[in-house]
C-alpha cells in the first residue's frame, strides 16, 4: 500500500504513520507542523526499511495536489481536521473545508481512496440522553457552532464526490481519542495533574460523559477503512459513557485537588457512540480497556 497521511505529524496521525510503516507500506507525510510536531514521526523515522516520506506543506495549497501526482497514493488519510476554538473561528472553518476540498482533488486525480477522521461530538452536537448511545442515522438538527457546520460540510463534500466524481470515502466519526503524544483533552489535562501534584480543573459538577477511546484503537480503525467501508460515516467509539469526576478519580486517585470551574455552555453533557455500524462494515471493535488505557498512560 502506497498511503499519503494527511495531518501525518499530529497526535492521531503519526500513530498511524507508526502502523503504516510497520505494516510495510510506503507512506508519504503532509503536514504544516501548526500543531503537529516531527518529534511525533521519531520512531517511524528510525525503522529499519521504511519507505517514508515527510513534506511540509498547507494541504489547502497546490502543492498538495502536485505531491499526490509524484507519488501517487491507494489511499488518502486526511487527519488535518483543526480544533475549534470558539463559534468565530473562521480559520479553523477554512482549513477544514478548503483542506477537504484539495484532499479530494488529490484523490481524483490519482484514483485513490478517502479516509478522514471527524470529531463526533462536532458531527452530531448535542444529543438527548434517550439516543446515546448515537448512531450514524440519527436525525442531525440544524448546526449551532461552526465546527459543526464545517464538520458537516466535510461530509456532504466528500458525498458529493463520490457521487460525481467517483471518488471513495468512508469517514469516521471518532469519540474523544487519548493516549500518548496528546497534548490536550480531559484525560492528558488529569494525567499532567497527577503528574504534578496540581489541582485538575473540572467543569461543572463532573457529571458529564465521554466515550473514551484509545488511539490504538482508532489506528487500527484508519487503516481497516482504507479497504472497508465505502460511502459511509462510521463512529468509532465504545459506546460506554464515562463520567467526568469517575475518570478524575482514575486518572489522580480518590481525593486529589480538583479546581471547580462554572459548566461550559458549549459542551455537551452526554455522550457516546454506538459501534455497531463499524462492527458490520469495518469487522472493528474497540480492544483497549479503559483502565488498561490509562494504566499505560501513566506508566512512568
Amino acid at each position: 500500500m502506497r498511503a499519503l497521511v494527511v495531518g501525518g505529524a499530529g497526535f492521531v496521525g503519526s500513530h498511524l504513520v507508526d502502523l503504516l510503516v510497520t505494516e510495510g507500506a510506503s507512506v508519504d507525510v503532509a503536514d504544516d507542523l501548526s500543531t503537529g510536531s516531527l518529534a511525533n514521526l521519531a520512531e517511524a523515522r528510525a525503522a529499519r526499511d521504511r519507505d517514508l516520506r515527510i513534506h511540509t506543506l498547507d494541504a489547502r495549497g497546490g502543492e498538495l495536489g502536485e505531491l499526490a501526482a509524484r507519488r501517487p497514493p491507494d489511499v488518502v488519510f486526511h487527519l488535518a481536521l483543526p480544533r475549534h476554538h470558539g463559534s468565530t473561528d473562521h480559520d479553523a472553518f477554512d482549513r477544514a473545508v478548503n483542506g477537504t476540498a484539495r484532499v479530494i482533488e488529490a484523490a481524483e486525480r490519482t484514483g485513490a481512496k478517502v479516509v478522514v477522521a471527524l470529531r463526533a461530538l462536532d458531527l452530531y452536537g448535542a444529543v438527548a440522553p434517550k439516543d446515546l448511545p448515537v448512531r450514524e442515522h440519527r436525525p442531525s438538527d440544524s448546526p449551532v457552532t461552526l465546527a459543526e457546520l464545517a464538520t458537516r460540510t466535510v461530509v456532504d463534500l466528500l458525498t458529493i464526490a463520490r457521487e460525481r466524481r467517483q471518488v471513495e470515502f468512508t469517514a469516521l466519526a471518532c469519540s474523544s481519542l487519548y493516549g500518548p503524544r496528546r497534548r490536550d483533552g480531559v484525560v492528558a489535562a488529569f494525567a499532567a495533574a497527577a503528574s504534578s501534584g496540581d489541582a485538575a480543573r473540572i467543569d461543572g459538577d463532573g457529571r458529564q460523559t465521554r466515550d473514551l477511546l484509545h488511539v490504538d484503537d482508532a489506528v487500527d480503525a484508519l487503516l481497516r477503512s482504507a479497504r472497508r467501508g465505502s460511502g459511509l460515516v462510521v463512529n468509532i467509539g465504545t459506546g460506554i459513557q464515562t463520567a467526568v469526576r469517575d475518570l478524575h478519580r482514575m486518572v489522580c486517585g480518590a481525593g486529589a485537588p480538583v479546581e471547580r470551574t462554572p459548566e461550559r455552555p458549549d459542551e455537551p453533557g452526554r455522550f457516546a457512540l454506538s459501534p455497531v455500524r463499524a462492527r458490520i462494515h469495518l469487522g472493528w471493535e474497540p480492544f483497549t480497556p479503559l483502565a488498561e488505557g490509562i494504566g499505560r498512560l501513566l506508566e512512568p
